[in-house]
C-alpha cells in the first residue's frame, strides 16, 4: 500500500475522458465538489474535463480518469512530473497503466467497487433466465404454453461460479440470499476450501464444476492461464440444456468451441462479451435462437455511471486527508485482477 499523504493545500488536477461519457461520471455537482479541494486545470475551451491531454498536465498533481483516458505511458509521464496520483473513475486498470507509473510510484485508484453492483445485479437476472432455459422455451414455444412437465425453474438448480471475483463473490451472495435454495459449486485456485464455505459454495475443481451444473457463470479475470479457459473439453461436460454466462472477458471461452455446442442447440448462452468483440457480422452466434447477446452493457450504464465518478471523487478525498485509498490497485495485485 502507498503511504498516505495529508494535504493542507489544495493541488491541481486534471480530469482527463471522453466528452461523451464526461457529463455523466462527473455531473456539475461532482465537478463543483472536487473543485472545491483542488485546483481544475480547464482545457482551452474552458471546460473542466479533457477530451485529451492538454499542455497544463505538466502541473497536475492528480489525474482524475475513465473512459477514452489516453495510455500513461512514459512519455506521456514525462510531461507530467508532478502527478502523484491517479484516480480511475471506471473499472479496470491494465489499459491505463504502464510500468512508468510503478517506476515513478505514483498510486492507482480504481472504481471498480462501484461498477460492481451493475455487473452483480446483471448477472443475477441472466442466472435467472438461464434456470428457466428462456431463449430455448421462447425459440420453441413462442407465445404457445409448453406442459409444465417441461418446464424449468430455479429452486435447487445447481450453479457454477468460475472465480472468486469482486464480481463472483457478489453473484454468490445475492445467490445465497435468494430464497431458491440454489447449489452453489465454486472453482477458483486461489481460495482455499474453508474460504469457499464461507462463501456459500461448494469448493470443486472446474471439470466438476461444468459436470454438475445447470448454469455456469465466469467471473475470472483474463489471464494468460484462463484464456481459452473454457474450452472443447469442458463446455462438453456441461448437461444437455446447461447454460454459459459470461459477464466477465469474452477471450476466457473458446467461441468456436462455444458457438458448435450452441448450433448443436445443447447448450444455451448469455454473452455480454465475446472474443472477437464484437462478433463479425453474420457469425452463428448473433442470429441463433439459444444465444443472447449483449454489447458489453453489464457494467455501470446511464445514470448508473455517476457512481463511479462519486467514487473517484471520495477517493480523492481520502487521497487530501491522507487515509488509505479503498480502490487502491498495486503493482503484485493487477495481474490478478480484471
Amino acid at each position: 500500500m502507498s503511504a498516505p499523504v495529508a494535504r493542507a493545500d489544495r493541488p491541481t488536477a486534471v480530469c482527463v475522458m471522453s466528452p461523451d461519457v464526461a457529463g455523466l461520471v462527473l455531473p456539475a455537482e461532482l465537478r463543483d465538489r472536487l473543485a472545491e479541494m483542488a485546483h481544475l486545470v480547464p482545457d482551452p475551451s474552458g471546460a473542466s474535463v479533457h477530451a485529451a491531454f492538454p499542455e497544463a498536465l505538466a502541473e497536475a498533481e492528480v489525474l482524475v480518469s475513465s473512459w477514452g483516458c489516453p495510455r500513461l505511458t512514459a512519455e506521456v509521464l514525462a510531461r507530467a512530473p508532478k502527478l502523484r496520483a491517479v484516480l480511475h473513475a471506471a473499472g479496470t486498470v491494465k489499459s491505463l497503466v504502464s510500468e512508468a507509473v510503478w517506476e515513478r510510484g505514483i498510486v492507482v485508484s480504481s472504481a471498480a467497487d462501484a461498477n460492481a453492483g451493475p455487473v452483480i445485479a446483471y448477472t443475477v437476472a441472466l442466472i435467472t433466465l438461464a434456470a428457466r432455459r428462456t431463449l430455448t422455451m421462447a425459440a420453441r414455444y413462442g407465445t404457445g404454453w409448453p406442459d409444465h412437465a417441461l418446464r424449468r425453474g430455479g429452486d435447487g438448480l445447481t450453479v457454477g461460479i468460475i472465480g472468486a471475483s469482486r464480481i463472483g463473490r457478489g453473484v454468490i451472495a445475492q445467490l445465497t440470499r435468494s430464497d431458491a435454495g440454489y447449489r452453489i459449486l465454486l472453482s477458483d485456485p486461489y481460495v482455499t476450501d474453508k474460504e469457499a464455505r464461507s462463501l456459500g459454495a461448494e469448493p470443486v475443481e472446474l471439470a466438476e464444476l461444468c459436470r454438475r451444473s445447470a448454469v455456469v457463470s465466469v467471473h475470472a479475470p483474463l489471464l494468460p492461464e484462463t484464456t481459452g479457459l473454457l474450452d472443447t473439453k469442458l463446455l462438453a461436460l456441461l448437461p444437455d440444456g446447461a447454460a454459459v454466462i459470461n459477464t466477465a472477458r469474452g477471450a476466457i471461452v473458446d467461441t468456436e468451441a462455444l458457438t458448435r455446442e450452441c448450433v448443436s442447440g445443447r447448450l444455451e448462452a448469455y454473452l455480454d462479451v465475446t472474443d472477437p468483440e464484437p462478433v463479425p457480422p453474420g457469425h452463428p452466434l448473433v442470429s441463433l435462437p439459444n444465444v443472447l447477446l449483449t454489447p458489453h452493457i453489464a457494467g455501470a450504464q446511464g445514470t448508473e455511471v455517476r457512481r463511479l465518478g462519486q467514487y473517484a471523487v471520495a477517493e480523492f478525498a481520502r487521497w487530501l486527508a491522507g487515509e488509505p485509498l479503498r480502490g487502491e490497485v498495486t503493482r503484485q495485485a493487477l495481474a490478478r485482477l480484471a
